[in-house]
Order: C-alpha cells, then sequence, then structure tokens
C-alpha cells in the first residue's frame, strides 16, 4: 500500500485530469467502428480510473460517472 500527501490544488487538478480521460473514454464507447475486444480494455480503463476519482472527488462528483451495470447496457 502507497500513501500519498498532496494539497487541495492538486486534489482539483487530479480530478480534473480524471475526469477529463473518463469523459473521452465513455465519447468512444459509443463509437460503433470500435471492436468490442478493444471497448472491453476501455471499459477496464474506465473502472481503474474510476476507483481513483472515487477517492478525490465528492460523493456527488462520483454519482455523475458511476456507470450502469452490464446487465443493462448494450452489448458493444
Amino acid at each position: 500500500m502507497f500513501g500519498l500527501l498532496i494539497n487541495e490544488k492538486e486534489v482539483k487538478e487530479m480530478e480534473y485530469l480524471i475526469k477529463r480521460e473518463m469523459d473521452e473514454i465513455l465519447f468512444d464507447l459509443k463509437d460503433d467502428r470500435i471492436d468490442h475486444i478493444v471497448k472491453r480494455a476501455m471499459e477496464e480503463r474506465y473502472k481503474i480510473l474510476f476507483t481513483l476519482f472515487k477517492r478525490v472527488a465528492s460523493p456527488n462528483e462520483c454519482m455523475k460517472y458511476m456507470r450502469r451495470d452490464n446487465k443493462s447496457r448494450k452489448k458493444g
């Protein structure tokens, strides 16, 4: 386990960068031209980013980026 000590400005910067990356992934997941294998890797990356995001963002911000389960999502 690692520890990290960052100030409020750095927290906001991390939150901003992670949100931008997650927005980009969400946009690309809607593209029908992308192969389902690539989309699966993108989904995995999104999960990792969201886990990081939960550590720095408020619960209200997290709710905006929470995804539905795989059963209710269209297969890609």
